[in-house]
Protein backbone atom coordinates (compact mmCIF):
# COMPACT_ATOMS: atom_id res chain seq x y z
CA UNK A 1 0.00 0.00 0.00
CA UNK A 2 1.75 3.30 -1.11
CA UNK A 3 1.50 6.32 1.73
CA UNK A 4 1.45 10.07 1.16
CA UNK A 5 4.31 11.94 1.55
CA UNK A 6 2.74 14.56 4.23
CA UNK A 7 5.34 18.20 4.71
CA UNK A 8 2.64 19.99 7.02
CA UNK A 9 2.58 23.56 7.46
CA UNK A 10 -0.23 25.72 6.55
CA UNK A 11 -3.39 24.09 4.71
CA UNK A 12 -5.47 27.08 3.23
CA UNK A 13 -8.90 25.45 3.42
CA UNK A 14 -11.79 25.79 0.41
CA UNK A 15 -15.68 26.41 0.71
CA UNK A 16 -19.00 24.83 1.93
CA UNK A 17 -19.56 22.42 -1.25
CA UNK A 18 -16.27 20.62 -0.60
CA UNK A 19 -15.82 20.03 2.89
CA UNK A 20 -18.21 16.82 3.03
CA UNK A 21 -17.08 13.54 5.39
CA UNK A 22 -16.88 12.33 1.30
CA UNK A 23 -16.71 13.80 -2.20
CA UNK A 24 -19.11 11.94 -4.72
CA UNK A 25 -17.64 11.99 -8.24
CA UNK A 26 -18.87 14.02 -11.18
CA UNK A 27 -19.66 12.12 -14.20
CA UNK A 28 -16.47 11.64 -15.80
CA UNK A 29 -14.12 12.78 -12.67
CA UNK A 30 -11.10 10.80 -12.26
CA UNK A 31 -10.93 10.61 -8.19
CA UNK A 32 -8.13 9.65 -5.93
CA UNK A 33 -8.63 8.15 -2.62
CA UNK A 34 -6.57 6.99 0.42
CA UNK A 35 -6.57 6.54 4.28
CA UNK A 36 -5.31 8.66 7.05
CA UNK A 37 -4.34 5.98 9.54
CA UNK A 38 -2.70 6.02 13.00
CA UNK A 39 0.98 5.34 12.46
CA UNK A 40 1.00 3.37 15.85
CA UNK A 41 4.84 1.75 15.04
CA UNK A 42 6.04 4.88 12.97
CA UNK A 43 7.10 2.97 10.09
CA UNK A 44 5.13 5.09 7.34
CA UNK A 45 2.83 1.65 6.26
CA UNK A 46 -0.71 1.12 7.35
CA UNK A 47 -0.45 -2.41 9.39
CA UNK A 48 -3.08 -4.57 10.92
CA UNK A 49 -4.25 -2.69 13.92
CA UNK A 50 -3.46 0.79 12.80
CA UNK A 51 -6.73 2.42 12.44
CA UNK A 52 -7.81 5.34 10.08
CA UNK A 53 -8.49 8.91 11.73
CA UNK A 54 -12.07 10.17 11.35
CA UNK A 55 -12.36 13.42 11.33
CA UNK A 56 -9.05 14.90 9.59
CA UNK A 57 -9.30 17.24 6.76
CA UNK A 58 -7.23 16.57 3.56
CA UNK A 59 -7.08 18.78 0.39
CA UNK A 60 -5.92 19.03 -3.27
CA UNK A 61 -5.04 22.45 -3.24
CA UNK A 62 -8.71 23.46 -4.61
CA UNK A 63 -11.07 21.60 -2.26
CA UNK A 64 -10.95 19.62 1.70
CA UNK A 65 -13.07 17.00 2.43
CA UNK A 66 -13.25 15.26 5.85
CA UNK A 67 -12.14 11.05 6.27
CA UNK A 68 -15.05 9.44 7.49
CA UNK A 69 -15.10 6.80 9.92
CA UNK A 70 -12.62 4.54 8.82
CA UNK A 71 -10.55 7.52 7.89
CA UNK A 72 -11.19 7.27 4.20
CA UNK A 73 -11.10 10.21 2.18
CA UNK A 74 -11.99 10.74 -1.92
CA UNK A 75 -11.19 13.95 -4.00
CA UNK A 76 -10.93 14.83 -7.58
CA UNK A 77 -7.16 14.25 -9.39
CA UNK A 78 -5.90 15.41 -12.68
CA UNK A 79 -2.56 15.32 -14.37
CA UNK A 80 -1.14 17.91 -11.64
CA UNK A 81 -2.48 17.46 -8.64
CA UNK A 82 -0.70 17.74 -4.94
CA UNK A 83 -2.46 16.19 -2.41
CA UNK A 84 -2.01 16.86 0.99
CA UNK A 85 -3.28 16.12 4.62
CA UNK A 86 -3.82 19.44 7.06
CA UNK A 87 -2.15 18.15 10.45
CA UNK A 88 -4.92 18.08 13.24
CA UNK A 89 -4.36 19.15 16.56
CA UNK A 90 -2.12 16.52 18.80
CA UNK A 91 -0.77 14.16 15.53
CA UNK A 92 2.38 14.50 13.58
CA UNK A 93 2.88 13.49 10.25
CA UNK A 94 6.35 11.61 9.50
CA UNK A 95 9.53 13.79 8.97
CA UNK A 96 12.32 13.38 6.11
CA UNK A 97 16.16 13.26 7.04
CA UNK A 98 16.22 16.90 6.90
CA UNK A 99 13.20 17.27 9.51
CA UNK A 100 10.72 18.16 6.52
CA UNK A 101 7.81 17.11 7.48
CA UNK A 102 6.19 15.13 5.00
CA UNK A 103 2.44 15.79 4.64
CA UNK A 104 1.69 15.64 1.07
CA UNK A 105 1.89 13.15 -2.22
CA UNK A 106 2.27 14.94 -5.90
CA UNK A 107 0.88 13.29 -8.66
CA UNK A 108 2.64 14.15 -12.28
CA UNK A 109 2.06 11.06 -13.86
CA UNK A 110 4.41 12.40 -17.00
CA UNK A 111 6.66 14.66 -14.37
CA UNK A 112 7.84 18.31 -14.26
CA UNK A 113 8.74 20.21 -17.29
CA UNK A 114 12.34 20.35 -18.45
CA UNK A 115 13.76 23.14 -16.16
CA UNK A 116 17.14 23.96 -15.21
CA UNK A 117 16.75 22.83 -11.64
CA UNK A 118 15.26 19.28 -11.53
CA UNK A 119 11.41 19.12 -10.45
CA UNK A 120 9.39 16.18 -9.50
CA UNK A 121 10.22 13.10 -11.68
CA UNK A 122 7.24 11.02 -13.39
CA UNK A 123 5.13 9.56 -10.56
CA UNK A 124 3.56 7.16 -12.71
CA UNK A 125 -0.09 5.64 -12.52
CA UNK A 126 -2.23 7.31 -9.79
CA UNK A 127 -1.72 5.08 -6.68
CA UNK A 128 -4.96 2.90 -5.40
CA UNK A 129 -4.09 4.00 -2.15
CA UNK A 130 -2.64 7.53 -0.89
CA UNK A 131 -2.05 7.28 2.71
CA UNK A 132 -0.67 9.71 5.26
CA UNK A 133 0.26 8.69 8.53
CA UNK A 134 0.10 10.63 11.48
CA UNK A 135 1.41 9.51 14.61
CA UNK A 136 0.25 10.83 18.30
CA UNK A 137 1.91 13.77 19.76
CA UNK A 138 1.43 15.77 22.77
CA UNK A 139 0.79 19.65 21.87
CA UNK A 140 0.10 21.82 25.16
CA UNK A 141 -1.89 25.52 24.67
CA UNK A 142 1.51 27.47 24.92
CA UNK A 143 4.19 26.82 23.10
CA UNK A 144 6.72 28.89 20.63
CA UNK A 145 7.94 28.63 17.06
CA UNK A 146 10.88 29.88 15.44
CA UNK A 147 10.35 32.61 12.27
CA UNK A 148 13.37 32.93 9.65
CA UNK A 149 13.06 35.50 7.01
CA UNK A 150 14.90 35.13 4.00
CA UNK A 151 17.75 32.51 4.72
CA UNK A 152 18.85 33.20 0.96
CA UNK A 153 22.26 31.73 0.24
CA UNK A 154 23.77 32.48 -3.01
CA UNK A 155 25.88 29.72 -2.86
CA UNK A 156 27.85 27.25 -0.44
CA UNK A 157 29.63 29.68 0.82
CA UNK A 158 26.59 31.63 2.05
CA UNK A 159 25.15 28.29 3.56
CA UNK A 160 28.05 27.75 5.58
CA UNK A 161 27.70 31.50 7.16
CA UNK A 162 23.97 30.90 7.94
CA UNK A 163 25.75 27.53 9.69
CA UNK A 164 28.02 29.39 11.93
CA UNK A 165 26.31 32.19 12.38
CA UNK A 166 22.43 31.19 13.27
CA UNK A 167 22.31 27.86 13.56
CA UNK A 168 25.27 26.48 15.45
CA UNK A 169 23.93 28.87 18.43
CA UNK A 170 21.00 26.87 18.19
CA UNK A 171 21.67 23.31 18.13
CA UNK A 172 20.19 21.60 21.40
CA UNK A 173 19.12 24.89 23.34
CA UNK A 174 15.67 25.45 21.74
CA UNK A 175 12.41 24.90 23.04
CA UNK A 176 10.55 25.59 19.59
CA UNK A 177 8.00 23.35 18.75
CA UNK A 178 9.19 23.82 15.09
CA UNK A 179 10.44 26.41 12.93
CA UNK A 180 9.69 28.31 9.53
CA UNK A 181 11.41 30.24 6.86
CA UNK A 182 9.38 32.67 5.47
CA UNK A 183 10.65 32.81 1.45
CA UNK A 184 13.67 33.26 -0.33
CA UNK A 185 15.04 30.17 1.28
CA UNK A 186 17.93 30.28 -1.64
CA UNK A 187 19.24 33.35 -4.18
CA UNK A 188 18.13 31.65 -7.40
CA UNK A 189 20.60 28.84 -7.47
CA UNK A 190 18.32 26.36 -5.99
CA UNK A 191 20.52 23.60 -6.13
CA UNK A 192 21.51 25.38 -2.68
CA UNK A 193 18.11 23.67 -1.10
CA UNK A 194 19.51 20.12 0.05
CA UNK A 195 22.91 21.79 1.71
CA UNK A 196 21.18 24.85 3.79
CA UNK A 197 18.19 21.67 4.33
CA UNK A 198 20.66 19.79 6.01
CA UNK A 199 22.22 22.31 8.22
CA UNK A 200 19.14 23.82 9.42
CA UNK A 201 18.18 20.19 10.15
CA UNK A 202 20.66 19.88 12.92
CA UNK A 203 18.27 22.70 14.68
CA UNK A 204 16.50 19.40 15.42
CA UNK A 205 12.99 20.52 15.09
CA UNK A 206 10.56 20.05 12.47
CA UNK A 207 10.47 22.88 9.44
CA UNK A 208 8.29 24.38 7.67
CA UNK A 209 8.69 26.50 4.30
CA UNK A 210 7.61 29.30 2.53
CA UNK A 211 8.05 29.98 -1.05
CA UNK A 212 9.46 33.13 -2.36
CA UNK A 213 10.53 34.93 -5.65
CA UNK A 214 14.00 33.81 -5.37
CA UNK A 215 13.12 29.81 -4.67
CA UNK A 216 11.15 29.65 -8.33
CA UNK A 217 12.09 28.04 -11.31
CA UNK A 218 12.33 31.24 -13.65
CA UNK A 219 12.50 29.07 -16.68
CA UNK A 220 9.10 27.25 -15.78
CA UNK A 221 7.41 28.91 -18.20
CA UNK A 222 4.41 29.48 -16.48
CA UNK A 223 3.40 30.86 -12.88
CA UNK A 224 1.97 27.36 -12.64
CA UNK A 225 5.19 25.26 -13.46
CA UNK A 226 7.59 28.02 -11.81
CA UNK A 227 7.33 26.07 -8.21
CA UNK A 228 8.59 22.48 -10.17
CA UNK A 229 11.69 22.16 -7.98
CA UNK A 230 10.02 23.28 -5.03
CA UNK A 231 7.36 20.88 -4.82
CA UNK A 232 10.02 17.72 -5.54
CA UNK A 233 11.84 19.03 -2.57
CA UNK A 234 8.96 20.77 0.15
CA UNK A 235 5.70 19.63 -1.46
CA UNK A 236 2.61 22.02 -2.20
CA UNK A 237 3.50 25.90 -2.62
CA UNK A 238 0.47 26.36 -0.23
CA UNK A 239 -1.10 24.36 2.60
CA UNK A 240 -2.25 24.76 6.51
CA UNK A 241 -2.12 22.65 9.50
CA UNK A 242 -2.92 23.27 13.16
CA UNK A 243 -0.01 22.69 16.38
CA UNK A 244 -2.02 23.07 19.63
CA UNK A 245 -4.65 25.60 19.55
CA UNK A 246 -3.59 27.61 16.51
CA UNK A 247 -4.11 27.38 13.02
CA UNK A 248 -0.92 27.86 10.39
CA UNK A 249 -1.68 29.15 6.63
CA UNK A 250 1.29 28.79 4.26
CA UNK A 251 0.35 30.91 1.63
CA UNK A 252 2.02 31.48 -1.94
CA UNK A 253 1.68 35.07 -2.68
CA UNK A 254 4.69 35.19 -5.87
CA UNK A 255 2.75 35.22 -9.24
CA UNK A 256 5.88 34.39 -12.08
CA UNK A 257 5.29 36.41 -15.35
CA UNK A 258 7.42 34.75 -17.54
CA UNK A 259 9.56 36.27 -20.07
CA UNK A 260 7.69 37.35 -23.78
CA UNK A 261 9.95 37.93 -26.55
CA UNK A 262 12.71 40.18 -25.73
CA UNK A 263 11.07 41.11 -21.82
CA UNK A 264 12.59 39.97 -18.88
CA UNK A 265 10.90 37.59 -16.51
CA UNK A 266 9.26 39.33 -13.58
CA UNK A 267 7.40 38.82 -10.47
CA UNK A 268 4.51 40.20 -9.12
CA UNK A 269 2.50 40.12 -5.42
CA UNK A 270 -0.36 38.72 -5.53
CA UNK A 271 -2.04 35.15 -4.30
CA UNK A 272 -4.91 34.15 -7.07
CA UNK A 273 -8.46 32.85 -7.21
CA UNK A 274 -7.95 29.73 -7.22
CA UNK A 275 -5.20 30.03 -3.48
CA UNK A 276 -8.03 32.50 -2.84
CA UNK A 277 -10.87 29.93 -3.04
CA UNK A 278 -9.01 27.41 -1.03
CA UNK A 279 -8.20 29.56 1.75
CA UNK A 280 -11.70 30.71 1.99
CA UNK A 281 -13.06 26.77 2.68
CA UNK A 282 -9.74 26.12 4.61
CA UNK A 283 -11.40 29.36 6.80
CA UNK A 284 -14.61 28.15 6.98
CA UNK A 285 -13.54 25.16 8.75
CA UNK A 286 -11.63 26.88 11.71
CA UNK A 287 -13.49 28.47 14.23
CA UNK A 288 -13.96 31.82 14.91
CA UNK A 289 -12.60 31.93 18.25
CA UNK A 290 -9.26 29.92 16.95
CA UNK A 291 -6.14 32.40 16.61
CA UNK A 292 -5.40 32.09 12.51
CA UNK A 293 -1.80 33.00 11.87
CA UNK A 294 -1.07 33.67 7.96
CA UNK A 295 2.75 33.19 6.28
CA UNK A 296 3.56 34.21 3.11
CA UNK A 297 6.75 35.82 1.73
CA UNK A 298 5.59 39.35 0.73
CA UNK A 299 4.38 41.61 2.84
CA UNK A 300 0.32 41.95 2.00
CA UNK A 301 0.43 45.59 1.12
CA UNK A 302 3.03 44.45 -1.63
CA UNK A 303 0.47 42.22 -2.95
CA UNK A 304 -2.74 42.86 -5.60
CA UNK A 305 -5.68 41.11 -4.17
CA UNK A 306 -4.38 41.72 -0.70
CA UNK A 307 -7.95 42.92 0.46
CA UNK A 308 -9.59 39.55 -0.60
CA UNK A 309 -7.23 38.92 2.32
CA UNK A 310 -8.97 41.18 4.53
CA UNK A 311 -12.07 40.16 3.80
CA UNK A 312 -11.03 36.68 4.41
CA UNK A 313 -9.76 37.63 7.74
CA UNK A 314 -11.42 40.66 8.86
CA UNK A 315 -14.36 39.35 11.02
CA UNK A 316 -11.93 37.16 13.34
CA UNK A 317 -11.00 38.40 16.43
CA UNK A 318 -7.64 36.36 16.29
CA UNK A 319 -5.44 36.89 13.35
CA UNK A 320 -2.05 37.78 12.89
CA UNK A 321 0.35 37.72 9.40
CA UNK A 322 3.52 37.32 9.09
CA UNK A 323 5.77 38.11 6.30
CA UNK A 324 9.44 39.03 5.53
CA UNK A 325 10.76 40.15 1.61
CA UNK A 326 12.12 43.30 2.83
CA UNK A 327 15.06 42.84 4.42
CA UNK A 328 14.31 45.11 7.57
CA UNK A 329 12.17 44.42 10.14
CA UNK A 330 8.53 46.35 10.89
CA UNK A 331 5.03 46.12 12.31
CA UNK A 332 2.15 47.40 10.68
CA UNK A 333 -1.29 47.58 11.96
CA UNK A 334 -3.49 47.43 8.73
CA UNK A 335 -6.72 50.03 9.24
CA UNK A 336 -9.39 51.77 6.79
CA UNK A 337 -6.56 53.71 4.73
CA UNK A 338 -5.05 50.31 3.77
CA UNK A 339 -8.60 49.12 3.09
CA UNK A 340 -9.25 46.96 6.27
CA UNK A 341 -12.56 47.42 7.49
CA UNK A 342 -11.74 45.32 10.64
CA UNK A 343 -13.78 46.49 14.14
CA UNK A 344 -9.54 46.61 15.56
CA UNK A 345 -6.32 46.98 13.24
CA UNK A 346 -4.53 44.02 11.73
CA UNK A 347 -1.57 42.92 12.91
CA UNK A 348 0.75 42.42 10.12
CA UNK A 349 4.89 41.52 11.05
CA UNK A 350 7.75 42.11 8.65
CA UNK A 351 9.82 39.69 9.87
CA UNK A 352 13.46 40.21 10.42
CA UNK A 353 16.01 38.39 8.08
CA UNK A 354 18.46 35.70 8.52
CA UNK A 355 20.94 36.54 6.17
CA UNK A 356 20.51 40.83 6.95
CA UNK A 357 21.61 42.63 4.14
CA UNK A 358 22.25 39.72 1.69
CA UNK A 359 25.17 38.58 3.66
CA UNK A 360 26.83 42.10 2.53
CA UNK A 361 29.21 44.10 4.66
CA UNK A 362 32.17 44.05 5.40
CA UNK A 363 33.77 40.72 7.55
CA UNK A 364 33.67 39.88 11.33
CA UNK A 365 36.65 38.01 13.07
CA UNK A 366 35.06 34.76 11.62
CA UNK A 367 35.14 36.42 8.07
CA UNK A 368 31.54 36.77 8.05
CA UNK A 369 29.97 39.88 6.57
CA UNK A 370 28.21 42.08 9.54
CA UNK A 371 24.98 41.75 7.32
CA UNK A 372 23.17 44.59 9.20
CA UNK A 373 20.14 45.70 8.11
CA UNK A 374 19.36 49.03 6.45
CA UNK A 375 17.13 50.08 9.12
CA UNK A 376 20.38 49.37 11.85
CA UNK A 377 18.64 46.05 12.89
CA UNK A 378 21.27 43.22 12.87
CA UNK A 379 20.18 40.08 11.28
CA UNK A 380 18.68 37.41 13.41
CA UNK A 381 15.15 36.00 13.90
CA UNK A 382 11.86 35.85 15.75
CA UNK A 383 10.55 33.69 18.64
CA UNK A 384 7.31 34.01 18.39
CA UNK A 385 5.01 32.23 21.47
CA UNK A 386 1.15 31.29 21.35
CA UNK A 387 -1.20 30.80 24.01
CA UNK A 388 -5.20 29.95 22.95
CA UNK A 389 -5.44 32.44 20.97
CA UNK A 390 -2.89 35.12 22.19
CA UNK A 391 0.51 35.61 20.77
CA UNK A 392 3.70 37.60 21.70
CA UNK A 393 7.19 37.92 19.96
CA UNK A 394 10.78 37.90 20.62
CA UNK A 395 13.89 38.97 18.71
CA UNK A 396 16.87 37.48 18.82
CA UNK A 397 20.10 38.65 16.89
CA UNK A 398 22.44 36.32 15.18
CA UNK A 399 25.40 35.01 17.59
CA UNK A 400 24.44 37.30 20.48
CA UNK A 401 22.50 36.68 23.71
CA UNK A 402 18.61 37.35 23.86
CA UNK A 403 19.25 40.24 25.90
CA UNK A 404 20.64 42.49 22.99
CA UNK A 405 17.44 44.32 21.92
CA UNK A 406 19.13 47.67 20.99
CA UNK A 407 21.73 49.98 20.50
CA UNK A 408 22.19 52.96 21.78
CA UNK A 409 23.84 55.93 20.07
CA UNK A 410 25.67 58.90 22.24
CA UNK A 411 29.20 60.42 22.57
CA UNK A 412 31.73 58.85 24.59
CA UNK A 413 32.03 62.88 26.00
CA UNK A 414 29.01 65.16 26.40
CA UNK A 415 29.04 69.00 27.41
CA UNK A 416 28.63 69.58 30.68
CA UNK A 417 26.90 72.70 30.17
CA UNK A 418 25.12 71.92 27.01
CA UNK A 419 21.64 69.47 25.87
CA UNK A 420 23.00 66.49 24.24
CA UNK A 421 20.74 64.75 21.29
CA UNK A 422 21.09 60.91 21.62
CA UNK A 423 19.35 57.96 19.87
CA UNK A 424 18.28 54.15 20.52
CA UNK A 425 17.59 51.62 18.02
CA UNK A 426 15.33 49.30 19.77
CA UNK A 427 15.06 46.19 17.06
CA UNK A 428 11.75 44.62 17.86
CA UNK A 429 10.11 48.12 18.56
CA UNK A 430 6.69 49.45 16.93
CA UNK A 431 4.62 52.45 17.43
CA UNK A 432 3.05 50.53 20.71
CA UNK A 433 6.30 50.23 22.33
CA UNK A 434 6.76 52.38 25.18
CA UNK A 435 10.28 53.85 25.23
CA UNK A 436 12.04 55.49 28.74
CA UNK A 437 15.22 57.42 29.23
CA UNK A 438 17.13 58.04 32.51
CA UNK A 439 20.25 59.35 34.26
CA UNK A 440 22.12 57.84 36.48
CA UNK A 441 18.98 57.11 39.18
CA UNK A 442 16.94 59.75 38.02
CA UNK A 443 13.52 59.58 36.72
CA UNK A 444 12.39 57.67 33.71
CA UNK A 445 11.49 60.01 30.84
CA UNK A 446 9.65 59.32 27.76
CA UNK A 447 11.97 59.10 24.42
CA UNK A 448 10.24 60.11 21.14
CA UNK A 449 9.68 57.63 18.19
CA UNK A 450 11.57 59.24 14.78
CA UNK A 451 12.13 58.14 11.42
CA UNK A 452 15.45 58.79 10.37
CA UNK A 453 18.79 56.78 9.39
CA UNK A 454 20.47 54.57 12.53
CA UNK A 455 23.69 56.67 13.07
CA UNK A 456 25.77 53.33 12.96
CA UNK A 457 25.11 51.71 9.62
CA UNK A 458 25.25 55.27 8.14
CA UNK A 459 29.05 55.43 8.72
CA UNK A 460 29.36 51.92 8.26
CA UNK A 461 28.08 53.01 4.80
CA UNK A 462 30.50 55.03 4.18
CA UNK A 463 33.51 53.23 5.69
CA UNK A 464 32.46 50.01 3.09
CA UNK A 465 32.76 52.33 -0.36
CA UNK A 466 36.02 50.45 -1.48
CA UNK A 467 34.89 47.05 -0.17
CA UNK A 468 36.11 44.08 -2.26
CA UNK A 469 35.61 40.88 -3.58
CA UNK A 470 34.75 38.00 -1.94
CA UNK A 471 32.75 40.67 0.28
CA UNK A 472 30.04 42.92 -1.04
CA UNK A 473 29.21 46.81 0.34
CA UNK A 474 26.42 47.04 2.49
CA UNK A 475 23.16 48.58 0.33
CA UNK A 476 22.13 52.03 1.08
CA UNK A 477 20.25 53.14 4.48
CA UNK A 478 16.70 53.23 4.88
CA UNK A 479 14.76 55.54 7.87
CA UNK A 480 13.78 53.00 10.66
CA UNK A 481 10.71 52.67 11.75
CA UNK A 482 12.20 51.77 15.16
CA UNK A 483 14.27 54.54 16.33
CA UNK A 484 14.10 56.67 19.25
CA UNK A 485 15.65 60.05 20.47
CA UNK A 486 15.49 62.22 23.85
CA UNK A 487 18.38 65.04 24.95
CA UNK A 488 20.91 64.33 27.50
CA UNK A 489 19.91 67.30 30.15
CA UNK A 490 22.80 70.46 30.87
CA UNK A 491 24.16 70.55 34.12
CA UNK A 492 25.76 66.77 34.59
CA UNK A 493 28.60 66.54 37.19
CA UNK A 494 32.19 66.02 35.43
CA UNK A 495 32.50 62.20 34.92
CA UNK A 496 31.32 59.33 33.92
CA UNK A 497 27.43 58.84 33.97
CA UNK A 498 24.59 55.96 32.57
CA UNK A 499 22.45 56.85 29.99
CA UNK A 500 19.75 54.16 30.79
CA UNK A 501 17.21 53.06 28.42
CA UNK A 502 14.30 50.73 28.99
CA UNK A 503 11.83 49.67 25.72
CA UNK A 504 8.26 48.02 27.19
CA UNK A 505 7.31 46.05 23.71
CA UNK A 506 3.45 45.94 23.28
CA UNK A 507 3.27 42.43 24.87
CA UNK A 508 4.15 43.66 28.38
CA UNK A 509 7.84 42.36 27.41
CA UNK A 510 10.44 45.07 29.04
CA UNK A 511 14.34 45.15 28.08
CA UNK A 512 16.83 47.85 29.38
CA UNK A 513 20.22 48.43 28.38
CA UNK A 514 23.20 51.19 29.68
CA UNK A 515 25.37 53.26 27.76
CA UNK A 516 28.18 55.40 29.62
CA UNK A 517 28.87 59.17 29.04
CA UNK A 518 31.28 61.40 30.23
CA UNK A 519 30.39 64.73 31.37
CA UNK A 520 33.36 67.20 30.42
CA UNK A 521 34.07 71.08 30.69
CA UNK A 522 33.53 72.89 27.34
CA UNK A 523 36.86 73.43 25.87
Amino acid sequence: MKWLRVTGLLAVIAGVGAVGLFRQAPAGQAMATGFVFNDKDGDRKRDAGEPGIPNVRVSNGEEIVKTDRDGKWRLPVDDDTAFFVIKPRGWMTPLNHHNLPEFYYIHKPQGSPNVKFVGVAPTGPLPDSIDFALTLQKEPEKFRAIFFGDTQPRDAREVDYITHDVIEPMIGKTDASFGVTLGDVVYDDLSQFERLNRAVALIGIPWYNVLGNHDINYDGGSDEHSDETWERIYGPNYYSFDYGPTHFVVLDDVHWHPPVGETRGRYTGRFGEKQLKWLERDLSMVPKDQLVVLLMHIPLHGTEDKERIFRLIEDRPYALSVSAHEHFQEHYFYTEEDGWKGKKPHHHVVNVTVCGSWWQGAPDERGIPHTTMRDGAPNGYNIFTFDGNQYSMEFRAAGRSEGYQMNIYAPDDIPMDEQTLFKANIFGGNEKTKVEMRIDEGDWQPMRQVRKFDPAYQEAFAREAGLGAPYRRSPAPIASSHLWEALIPAGLSEGPHRVSVRATDMFGQSYTSVRLVHAVPKS
